[in-house]
């Protein structure tokens, strides 16, 4: 008995898998190119539907009334489908399209002008700019534009939202005047047509133009915000600086902008401050005479930099270019920092920061960024690095928390050291002279490193008097931070206030006997922080915030007195 039962259950699973596969392959089966045996209407006006019967319509893919691609709005079956009449639809015959091929009516399609109509009823008296109106009539389908004309002025568009016979959603747009004539666009078969605008009706467009409150603007340095208040700032689109566009945010307190940099020269330079909005229709002048200043030097503001990272919560971004401000990703080191390091690969080697002369060209030296990066070394400190000082630091960088000598950023366990030179010289606040410029550097009142400023003088071997015998391309932090541990210990938030007077050299031009000599630029680096994080065996797992000001051009050395 139960054996009757299984082969009955099994019959009746076989009948609905055989019905379900027949259906299946039915209905993905294309025996033909579409057959269309009639249409109707024969003529119809655009956004009318045409009715299409046949065979082999069920996977058609493709409508076409002459040569303009339509709407397919409904498959009902493989005999009958339903198609709109496009904007671009003329007269000509129907095709349909599926994946066997391409099938035409033997009579062809006639494309029915109408002329639209508006009713007056249902066209609102006012609207502010921007707002979607609702516009009522009749043939609308055939409508091409909504126009707005206010006097004597060119129409402006107002952009079609949504739209059916009968109703057309309809953007308003900026117009000269308050009061604006809307007629419409539509074809008679041969030409685009405009209804009268004389005889159409009109609507009041209300503008809430920006109002700012009174401001005083100060001089202003290239990369700071202003925060502008007043009514209707929603509206404002644009913030020009003497004809540059500059960054807006919106805040619905007001806005801000950003004075940005452009082609200003350096120290002061007057422009025009100057709003837009309405689609840039409208503006006005905030400030005929506002004062962009550009500093004669590069400030780099709370950078934070890894030393070496390889903890979990490391962005393994440990190298520093002062020439543009960029924290470089470890990954990035050997493709976009310092390829020239690569191509070498230790045969321009000759000792501390002092390559082997003429082993690197000019071309290759300057095409590299002056850089900088921070190690944890052996003795529980943190070591300030030249890339040119080393040979053995690079390669104790990773690129993610992967194990293995390919994941280290120079690709093997192989020395390398990097390609530019620099030395850094920690200032003293027990000398005068480098306490004052340590004074200016915590209280930001550096505004340019140049040659008066900073004279360098080879013979006595000082850079804006200060002894720079002692430069060195490595410093470790015992000699400029008081954390000094007998083990590691993880602490979070260490301030400092360490001051470096900073030296990127000519190709080969250093010289460690005349550590003054061959100076290319001049820096000053200030180390604010230091997140002192373990790593194993050593502050691995630490980084440092810090700010740096960095000669803008190279120094010129016939402007010396």
């Amino acid at each position: 008995m139960k054996r009757s039962y299984i082969y009955i259950l099994s019959c009746i699973l076989a009948a609905f898998a055989s019905v379900s596969c027949e259906e299946l392959r039915i209905d993905e089966m294309v025996e033909s190119a579409p057959l269309i045996e009639a249409f109707a209407p024969e003529s119809a006006a655009v956004g009318e539907e045409i009715v299409v019967t046949g065979k082999y319509l069920h996977n058609v893919v493709e409508a076409y009334i002459g040569e303009a691609k339509v709407e397919i709005s409904e498959k009902v079956s493989d005999s009958r489908l339903s198609i709109i009449v496009s904007e671009d639809a003329v007269s000509g015959k129907i095709a349909l399209v599926n994946v066997k091929g391409r099938g035409e009516s033997e009579k062809s399609f006639s494309r029915r002008y109408v002329v639209p109509e508006l009713t007056l009823s249902m066209m609102p008296a006012k609207a502010d700019l921007g707002e979607e109106i609702l516009i009522g009539g009749l043939h609308l389908n055939a409508v091409k534009k909504v126009l707005f004309t206010s006097g004597q002025n060119d129409p402006h568009e107002g952009t079609i939202i949504t739209r059916n016979d009968r109703e057309l959603t309809v953007k308003v747009p900026w117009v000269e005047s308050d009061e604006a004539a809307v007629s419409f666009l539509y074809s008679d078969g041969s030409a685009d047509v405009q209804t009268d605008a004389s005889l159409s009706p009109t609507i009041s467009v209300v503008k809430p133009v920006p109002v700012f409150n009174p401001q005083v603007f100060d001089t202003t340095a290239v990369g700071r915000s202003i925060t502008l208040t007043g009514e209707n700032l929603g509206n404002v689109e644009r913030i020009t600086v003497g004809g540059i566009d500059a960054p807006l945010f919106h805040s619905p307190d007001g806005l801000s902008f950003t004075v940005p940099a452009g082609e200003f020269k350096d120290g002061n330079t007057t422009v025009e401050l100057r709003a837009w909005y309405f689609e840039g229709n409208e503006s006005q002048v905030l400030a005929s005479e506002f004062t962009v200043f550009v500093p004669f030097v590069k400030f780099w503001q709370n950078v934070v930099l890894w030393t070496q990272g390889r903890v979990e919560n490391s962005t393994y971004a440990s190298f520093f270019s002062p020439e543009d401000g960029i924290v470089y990703a470890n990954a990035d080191w050997a493709t976009r920092l310092d390829p020239i390091a690569m191509k070498y690969f230790n045969t321009q080697w000759g000792s501390g920061n002092m390559p082997k002369p003429e082993v690197v060209s000019d071309d290759d030296y300057y095409s590299v960024k002056p850089y900088f990066f921070i190690s944890a070394v052996s003795g529980n400190v943190l070591q300030l690095n030249s890339p040119a000082n080393s040979n053995s630091q690079l390669k104790n960088f990773f690129k993610s928390s992967a194990s293995g000598d390919d994941n280290r950023i120079t690709g093997a366990n192989s020395n390398c050291p990097g390609t530019p030179i620099l030395s850094f010289r920690v200032l003293d606040a027990a000398n005068a002279t480098e306490k004052a410029l340590i004074d200016k550097v915590l209280a930001d009142e550096i505004e340019n490193i140049n040659e008066e400023l900073f004279p360098i003088d080879a013979e006595a071997g000082t850079v804006a008097g200060i002894k720079f015998s002692s430069a060195a391309g490595g410093l470790k932090s015992d000699k400029f931070c008081d954390h000094q541990t007998a083990t590691l210990v993880n602490d979070p938030g260490y301030k400092l206030d360490a001051v470096f007077l900073v030296a990127y050299y000519d190709n080969c031009g250093y010289d460690s006997s005349a550590r003054a000599n061959g100076i290319r630029r001049l820096g000053l680096l200030h180390l604010k922080q230091i997140d002192w994080g373990v790593n194993g065996s050593n502050y691995s797992g630490s980084s440092v915030v810090l700010d740096c000001y960095w000669q803008k051009y190279d120094y010129d050395y016939s402007k010396l007195q």
